[in-house]
């Protein structure tokens, strides 16, 4: 169930091996020049070092070696991040001192989260295991796991890679301070607020960080502790949203810390457009006359002297979605590997296959064409439920903040984004993760029929486009653009069909 092989040794090596490889893949894709091919390994030529780097040609490629006068030399996650920083120096002519911070950051982080895995209990819950699993999680991010610098002892009790559980903190906010929107009323039943308050929750990471600045608040009675909930939640794949199984309700929190692109506040602006977006994937849920779901971001209460700090979410739970007898798990659980995945036990991954991209691709193409809703569909915001023998029979799609709504973007953006979303960050994965179990397995022929099944230009042009768009993360995250500024660079198309085919 493992992605990328152990190295042998200790730990250490363990957290390097893992962190190193999503490193390798944005370097390989973004930068790096392919030269050669022999046996297991694949060689790149680093243009702006002018360095020969080879590595271990698996799907999460590994063992980087770099070529010198006497030959080749195997080089450790710390010597990777300084020929990454000083081959994008050269590369951009710019500097950045803060990623490579980041990406030692992401790997230190690893090697606490598998010493944590090792003491911990994974949840009897397969849906839980599957958000709960993500140890390497973004394959092309150079510092995913990443916890923004702090002391472990800080942000490990809330990580779902650790397997954590806890109770929410509970605030009172006098009730002439609430702003909310939406239907809240979820939050009312969490526990009690005395005469006068109105009740939030608040992640107890997050209340650490912001703490001080809240000092003033609590002196003057806008805002008072309540103690803890009764009840444990859940962290998912995101961190900050969290799910609490006896309320069946998941909750989304700010949380001031940069994990991958950005620093994961609820922003004003995007709660502010919550209601329209959330409103447009809802009626577009279902429309490909499937069972597909949408979990409804239904809400949210803040503070107004706080807005962005102490917001929370209120998103649909599962239990009036899910169809009856069957199982959700998170997509990008399912390319990790957990305990039990349907992935890899299943015997017949052809008809598996088909099964998934019957779920997944029609909801996603029809929300496109006929209501004009790009949904933000890739690994971590998709859910895909599997029956009693493991087949996939829905997918459900969450997290309206990631949605965007023609003509707000052009078309030809809106589609750009979905098919990164769904195909290259998503699909593309899957299939490589069931080929990888499954040897011998061609994913894409069946992938081309459930595309042209779909009477689109854009996906007629899609199964003729010799490239796909991969975003560039690595080079985003050093030139310091904005992490929702996505950029495209070519990648091949395995949609593209054969020539024998056309």
């Amino acid at each position: 169930m493992v992605l990328i092989p152990p190295a042998p040794g200790d730990d250490a090596d363990r957290a390097d091996a893992y962190a190193a490889g999503p490193l390798l893949n944005c370097l390989l894709r973004e930068v790096a020049e392919p030269i050669a091919e022999s046996g297991a390994h694949r060689t790149y030529r680093l243009p702006g070092a002018d360095r020969l780097l080879r590595v271990r040609a698996t799907r999460r490629p590994t063992d980087p070696e770099v070529y010198a006068a006497d030959g080749w030399h195997r080089i450790g996650h710390t010597e990777l991040v300084k020929l990454v920083a000083e081959e994008l120096r050269r590369h951009t002519g710019l500097s950045n001192h803060e990623l490579p911070a980041e990406m030692i950051d992401s790997r230190d982080a690893v090697a606490a989260l598998l010493a944590a895995r090792a003491r911990a209990t994974a949840p009897e819950d397969p849906y839980l295991r599957s958000e709960q699993s993500l140890i390497t999680g973004h394959p092309y991010h150079p510092a995913p796991k990443a916890r923004g610098g702090g002391p472990v002892a800080a942000w490990l009790p809330y990580a779902p890679e650790a397997h954590g559980r806890f109770p929410l903190a509970l605030l009172g906010v006098r009730e002439d301070q609430v702003v909310e929107e939406g239907d809240t009323s979820a939050l009312d039943a969490l526990g009690e607020a005395p005469p006068g308050y109105r009740l939030l929750p608040a992640h107890p990471w997050q209340l650490d960080l912001v703490g001080r600045d809240l000092t003033d608040a609590f002196a003057d009675g806008r805002l008072v502790r309540l103690g803890t909930t009764a009840f444990d939640a859940w962290p998912t794949a995101a961190v900050r949203t969290l799910y609490a199984p006896g309320h069946d309700l998941f909750l989304k929190f700010s949380l001031d810390v940069r994990i991958t692109n950005d620093i994961r506040r609820l922003w004003r602006h995007d709660l502010r457009k919550l209601r329209r977006t959330d409103s447009a994937a809802r009626a577009a849920s279902g429309s490909s006359g499937g069972p597909a779901a949408w979990l409804s971001d239904r809400g949210y209460r803040t503070a107004g002297f706080a807005f962005e700090e102490l917001a929370v979410l209120v998103r649909d739970g599962l239990r009036d979605h899910v169809l009856p007898g069957a199982t959700p798990l998170l997509a990008a659980g399912l390319v990790e590997g957990f305990d039990g995945s349907p992935l890899e036990r299943t015997t017949d991954p052809g008809a598996w296959w088909a099964a998934y991209l019957r779920a997944v691709v029609p909801p996603a193409l029809a929300a496109f064409a006929r209501h004009g809703v790009v949904l933000e569909a890739h690994l971590q915001n998709t859910l895909v439920a599997v029956d009693a023998d493991g087949l996939p029979v829905q997918a459900l799609f969450r997290d309206a903040e990631g949605v965007k709504l023609l003509p707000d973007v052009t078309r030809a953006a809106g589609w750009e984004r979905l098919v990164y979303t769904l195909v290259v960050n998503h699909l593309v994965e899957i299939a490589g993760a069931l080929a990888e179990h499954h040897p011998g397995l061609d994913p894409w022929p069946a992938a081309r029929r459930e595309f042209a099944r779909h009477d689109l230009p854009e996906t007629t042009a899609l199964l003729t486009a010799p490239t796909l768009p991969g975003k560039t993360n690595l080079l985003l995250r050093w030139t310091g653009a904005d992490g929702a500024d996505a950029r495209y660079l070519p990648l091949p198309n395995p949609l593209a069909r054969p020539a024998h085919e056309h």
